[in-house]
Protein backbone atom coordinates (compact mmCIF):
# COMPACT_ATOMS: atom_id res chain seq x y z
CA UNK A 1 0.00 0.00 0.00
CA UNK A 2 1.18 3.24 -1.02
CA UNK A 3 2.12 5.89 1.70
CA UNK A 4 1.99 9.48 1.64
CA UNK A 5 4.37 11.77 3.66
CA UNK A 6 2.80 14.47 5.47
CA UNK A 7 4.09 17.14 3.45
CA UNK A 8 2.58 15.13 0.65
CA UNK A 9 -0.85 14.55 1.81
CA UNK A 10 -1.23 18.26 2.89
CA UNK A 11 -0.57 19.28 -0.97
CA UNK A 12 -2.98 17.04 -2.21
CA UNK A 13 -5.67 17.76 -0.09
CA UNK A 14 -5.03 21.56 -0.93
CA UNK A 15 -5.27 20.96 -4.84
CA UNK A 16 -8.52 18.85 -4.06
CA UNK A 17 -9.66 21.56 -2.02
CA UNK A 18 -9.12 24.76 -4.66
CA UNK A 19 -10.25 22.40 -7.58
CA UNK A 20 -14.02 21.84 -5.66
CA UNK A 21 -14.11 25.85 -5.16
CA UNK A 22 -13.69 26.01 -8.76
CA UNK A 23 -16.17 23.74 -9.07
CA UNK A 24 -18.89 24.33 -6.74
CA UNK A 25 -18.23 27.78 -5.99
CA UNK A 26 -20.11 29.13 -9.34
CA UNK A 27 -22.96 26.58 -8.57
CA UNK A 28 -23.75 28.14 -5.58
CA UNK A 29 -23.37 31.41 -7.28
CA UNK A 30 -25.90 30.43 -9.73
CA UNK A 31 -28.16 29.22 -6.60
CA UNK A 32 -27.99 32.33 -5.09
CA UNK A 33 -28.25 34.64 -7.94
CA UNK A 34 -31.99 32.63 -8.66
CA UNK A 35 -32.85 34.33 -5.54
CA UNK A 36 -31.50 38.06 -6.41
CA UNK A 37 -34.62 40.61 -6.47
CA UNK A 38 -32.45 43.03 -8.99
CA UNK A 39 -33.21 42.78 -12.58
CA UNK A 40 -29.52 42.10 -13.65
CA UNK A 41 -27.63 39.83 -11.84
CA UNK A 42 -25.20 42.09 -9.38
CA UNK A 43 -23.48 41.20 -6.35
CA UNK A 44 -23.30 41.64 -3.55
CA UNK A 45 -26.92 40.78 -3.31
CA UNK A 46 -28.86 43.72 -1.87
CA UNK A 47 -32.29 42.63 -1.55
CA UNK A 48 -33.52 38.21 -1.63
CA UNK A 49 -36.51 37.57 -3.32
CA UNK A 50 -38.84 34.67 -5.46
CA UNK A 51 -40.15 37.20 -7.60
CA UNK A 52 -38.02 35.48 -10.63
CA UNK A 53 -38.93 32.22 -9.63
CA UNK A 54 -42.94 33.11 -9.89
CA UNK A 55 -41.62 34.83 -13.28
CA UNK A 56 -39.78 31.79 -14.46
CA UNK A 57 -42.94 29.38 -13.94
CA UNK A 58 -44.98 31.55 -15.27
CA UNK A 59 -42.69 31.80 -18.55
CA UNK A 60 -45.00 29.42 -21.44
CA UNK A 61 -41.74 29.90 -23.99
CA UNK A 62 -39.40 28.61 -20.95
CA UNK A 63 -41.49 25.43 -20.28
CA UNK A 64 -42.39 24.67 -24.05
CA UNK A 65 -38.01 24.76 -24.55
CA UNK A 66 -38.18 22.34 -21.89
CA UNK A 67 -40.87 20.30 -23.12
CA UNK A 68 -38.93 20.51 -26.51
CA UNK A 69 -36.10 19.31 -24.45
CA UNK A 70 -37.58 16.54 -23.11
CA UNK A 71 -38.95 14.75 -26.27
CA UNK A 72 -35.83 15.12 -28.09
CA UNK A 73 -33.67 13.74 -24.96
CA UNK A 74 -35.84 10.33 -25.33
CA UNK A 75 -36.22 10.37 -28.43
CA UNK A 76 -32.29 10.47 -29.22
CA UNK A 77 -32.03 7.88 -25.79
CA UNK A 78 -34.10 5.60 -26.92
CA UNK A 79 -32.82 5.26 -31.19
CA UNK A 80 -29.30 4.93 -28.97
CA UNK A 81 -30.36 2.46 -26.56
CA UNK A 82 -31.35 0.20 -29.59
CA UNK A 83 -28.64 1.08 -31.98
CA UNK A 84 -25.84 1.05 -29.63
CA UNK A 85 -26.90 -2.14 -27.79
CA UNK A 86 -27.39 -4.04 -30.60
CA UNK A 87 -23.95 -2.39 -31.80
CA UNK A 88 -22.45 -3.96 -28.57
CA UNK A 89 -23.53 -6.95 -29.22
CA UNK A 90 -22.81 -7.25 -32.74
CA UNK A 91 -18.57 -6.34 -32.12
CA UNK A 92 -18.47 -8.37 -29.12
CA UNK A 93 -20.10 -11.66 -29.83
CA UNK A 94 -18.38 -11.89 -33.67
CA UNK A 95 -16.42 -11.76 -35.96
CA UNK A 96 -16.62 -10.22 -39.12
CA UNK A 97 -14.56 -8.84 -42.42
CA UNK A 98 -14.09 -5.14 -41.28
CA UNK A 99 -14.99 -4.98 -37.59
CA UNK A 100 -12.46 -2.28 -36.28
CA UNK A 101 -13.83 -0.38 -39.14
CA UNK A 102 -17.42 -0.45 -38.03
CA UNK A 103 -16.17 -0.11 -34.15
CA UNK A 104 -14.18 3.21 -35.51
CA UNK A 105 -17.22 4.62 -37.55
CA UNK A 106 -19.45 4.16 -34.48
CA UNK A 107 -17.70 6.12 -31.81
CA UNK A 108 -16.68 8.81 -34.40
CA UNK A 109 -19.46 11.10 -33.93
CA UNK A 110 -18.21 11.71 -30.58
CA UNK A 111 -15.23 12.98 -31.48
CA UNK A 112 -16.14 15.42 -33.79
CA UNK A 113 -16.73 18.74 -33.45
CA UNK A 114 -20.42 19.70 -32.84
CA UNK A 115 -20.25 22.30 -35.43
CA UNK A 116 -19.45 19.86 -37.85
CA UNK A 117 -21.90 17.45 -36.82
CA UNK A 118 -24.67 20.19 -37.03
CA UNK A 119 -23.11 21.61 -40.47
CA UNK A 120 -23.06 18.04 -42.32
CA UNK A 121 -26.83 17.20 -41.20
CA UNK A 122 -27.98 20.83 -41.54
CA UNK A 123 -26.49 20.36 -45.48
CA UNK A 124 -28.52 17.13 -45.80
CA UNK A 125 -31.68 18.40 -44.50
CA UNK A 126 -31.52 22.02 -46.76
CA UNK A 127 -30.15 21.00 -49.75
CA UNK A 128 -31.33 16.96 -50.10
CA UNK A 129 -34.14 16.04 -48.06
CA UNK A 130 -36.24 19.79 -48.69
CA UNK A 131 -35.66 20.09 -52.31
CA UNK A 132 -37.45 16.47 -52.97
CA UNK A 133 -40.41 17.73 -50.11
CA UNK A 134 -39.39 15.92 -47.01
CA UNK A 135 -39.89 17.96 -44.00
CA UNK A 136 -37.93 16.29 -40.87
CA UNK A 137 -39.02 18.77 -37.87
CA UNK A 138 -38.59 17.40 -34.59
CA UNK A 139 -37.11 14.12 -36.71
CA UNK A 140 -34.46 15.78 -37.98
CA UNK A 141 -33.14 17.01 -34.61
CA UNK A 142 -33.55 13.57 -32.62
CA UNK A 143 -31.68 11.83 -35.72
CA UNK A 144 -28.62 14.74 -35.10
CA UNK A 145 -28.84 13.88 -31.32
CA UNK A 146 -28.95 9.99 -31.65
CA UNK A 147 -25.77 9.74 -34.02
CA UNK A 148 -23.42 11.00 -31.24
CA UNK A 149 -25.97 9.40 -27.96
CA UNK A 150 -25.65 6.13 -30.21
CA UNK A 151 -21.77 6.13 -28.37
CA UNK A 152 -22.53 6.63 -24.51
CA UNK A 153 -24.94 3.64 -25.01
CA UNK A 154 -22.28 1.74 -26.91
CA UNK A 155 -19.06 2.40 -24.66
CA UNK A 156 -21.09 1.25 -21.47
CA UNK A 157 -22.95 -1.76 -22.96
CA UNK A 158 -19.38 -3.04 -25.15
CA UNK A 159 -17.33 -2.20 -21.80
CA UNK A 160 -20.06 -4.72 -19.87
CA UNK A 161 -19.75 -7.39 -22.45
CA UNK A 162 -16.28 -7.86 -22.75
CA UNK A 163 -15.96 -8.11 -18.67
CA UNK A 164 -19.25 -11.28 -19.29
CA UNK A 165 -18.74 -14.80 -18.69
CA UNK A 166 -20.42 -16.61 -21.35
CA UNK A 167 -21.03 -19.26 -19.66
CA UNK A 168 -24.34 -18.22 -17.63
CA UNK A 169 -26.07 -18.05 -21.42
CA UNK A 170 -24.73 -21.49 -22.44
CA UNK A 171 -26.08 -23.10 -19.29
CA UNK A 172 -28.92 -21.19 -19.61
CA UNK A 173 -29.55 -22.32 -23.20
CA UNK A 174 -28.54 -26.14 -21.85
CA UNK A 175 -31.57 -26.46 -19.78
CA UNK A 176 -33.56 -26.03 -22.52
CA UNK A 177 -34.36 -22.11 -21.93
CA UNK A 178 -35.29 -19.85 -25.06
CA UNK A 179 -32.85 -17.52 -26.64
CA UNK A 180 -35.34 -14.56 -25.13
CA UNK A 181 -35.58 -16.43 -21.60
CA UNK A 182 -32.09 -16.33 -21.68
CA UNK A 183 -31.47 -12.21 -22.41
CA UNK A 184 -34.27 -11.66 -20.15
CA UNK A 185 -32.87 -13.70 -17.12
CA UNK A 186 -29.74 -14.18 -17.78
CA UNK A 187 -27.94 -11.96 -19.87
CA UNK A 188 -29.79 -8.34 -19.21
CA UNK A 189 -29.49 -8.38 -15.48
CA UNK A 190 -25.68 -8.72 -15.85
CA UNK A 191 -25.44 -5.62 -18.28
CA UNK A 192 -28.19 -3.86 -17.05
CA UNK A 193 -26.62 -1.03 -14.82
CA UNK A 194 -24.26 -0.38 -18.06
CA UNK A 195 -27.38 -0.10 -19.91
CA UNK A 196 -29.00 2.76 -17.36
CA UNK A 197 -26.10 4.42 -16.96
CA UNK A 198 -25.74 4.76 -20.76
CA UNK A 199 -29.94 5.81 -20.98
CA UNK A 200 -28.75 8.70 -18.69
CA UNK A 201 -25.64 9.56 -20.22
CA UNK A 202 -27.61 9.68 -23.78
CA UNK A 203 -30.67 11.39 -22.82
CA UNK A 204 -28.07 14.42 -20.49
CA UNK A 205 -26.20 14.55 -23.61
CA UNK A 206 -29.12 15.66 -25.79
CA UNK A 207 -30.66 17.49 -23.18
CA UNK A 208 -27.82 19.30 -22.91
CA UNK A 209 -26.67 20.03 -27.09
CA UNK A 210 -26.68 23.30 -28.26
CA UNK A 211 -24.88 23.71 -31.18
CA UNK A 212 -25.64 20.85 -33.59
CA UNK A 213 -29.74 21.72 -32.54
CA UNK A 214 -28.99 25.10 -33.60
CA UNK A 215 -27.78 23.73 -37.15
CA UNK A 216 -31.36 21.24 -36.60
CA UNK A 217 -33.67 22.63 -35.07
CA UNK A 218 -37.10 23.88 -37.36
CA UNK A 219 -37.86 27.32 -37.16
CA UNK A 220 -39.55 28.97 -34.42
CA UNK A 221 -38.45 26.16 -32.42
CA UNK A 222 -36.25 26.23 -29.19
CA UNK A 223 -34.94 23.67 -26.93
CA UNK A 224 -34.03 24.63 -23.32
CA UNK A 225 -30.19 25.06 -24.40
CA UNK A 226 -31.13 27.77 -27.04
CA UNK A 227 -33.53 29.32 -24.90
CA UNK A 228 -30.85 29.80 -22.49
CA UNK A 229 -28.46 30.78 -24.70
CA UNK A 230 -30.61 33.88 -26.18
CA UNK A 231 -31.59 34.88 -22.85
CA UNK A 232 -28.25 35.92 -21.94
CA UNK A 233 -27.94 38.22 -24.65
CA UNK A 234 -30.93 39.94 -22.83
CA UNK A 235 -29.64 41.26 -19.24
CA UNK A 236 -33.14 42.06 -17.74
CA UNK A 237 -34.33 38.10 -18.43
CA UNK A 238 -30.99 36.31 -16.95
CA UNK A 239 -32.01 35.93 -14.19
CA UNK A 240 -34.40 33.60 -15.16
CA UNK A 241 -31.96 31.67 -16.31
CA UNK A 242 -30.50 31.43 -12.65
CA UNK A 243 -33.84 29.74 -11.97
CA UNK A 244 -33.73 27.43 -14.32
CA UNK A 245 -30.21 26.72 -13.83
CA UNK A 246 -31.38 25.70 -10.39
CA UNK A 247 -33.62 23.76 -11.17
CA UNK A 248 -31.34 21.40 -12.98
CA UNK A 249 -28.75 21.62 -10.31
CA UNK A 250 -31.32 19.97 -8.05
CA UNK A 251 -32.50 17.71 -10.90
CA UNK A 252 -29.33 16.38 -11.32
CA UNK A 253 -29.34 14.56 -7.96
CA UNK A 254 -31.84 12.15 -9.16
CA UNK A 255 -29.77 10.26 -11.69
CA UNK A 256 -27.09 10.46 -9.87
CA UNK A 257 -28.66 8.57 -6.93
CA UNK A 258 -30.56 5.82 -9.64
CA UNK A 259 -26.64 5.19 -10.68
CA UNK A 260 -25.26 4.65 -7.46
CA UNK A 261 -28.68 2.75 -6.46
CA UNK A 262 -28.39 0.29 -9.42
CA UNK A 263 -24.38 0.10 -8.48
CA UNK A 264 -24.81 -1.04 -5.13
CA UNK A 265 -27.78 -3.43 -5.76
CA UNK A 266 -25.21 -4.71 -8.35
CA UNK A 267 -22.90 -4.91 -5.92
CA UNK A 268 -24.97 -7.39 -3.48
CA UNK A 269 -25.56 -9.77 -5.92
CA UNK A 270 -22.55 -10.61 -6.50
Amino acid sequence: MLRLTRGARVALGAIVAVVLVFMYVPLMLVIVNSFNAARIPSWPIQEFSLRWWGAAFANEALWTAVGNSVIVGLGAMVIALLLGTLAAFALQRFDFFGKQTVNLLIVLPIALPGVVTGVAFSNTYNNILEPIGIQLGYLGMIVAHATFCIVMVFNNVFARLRRMSPSMQEASMDLGASLWQTFRLVTFPQFRTAFVAGALLAFALSFDELVVTIFTAPAGVDTLPLWIFNQMSRPNEATQVNVIATLLILLSFIPVYVSQRLTRAEEDER
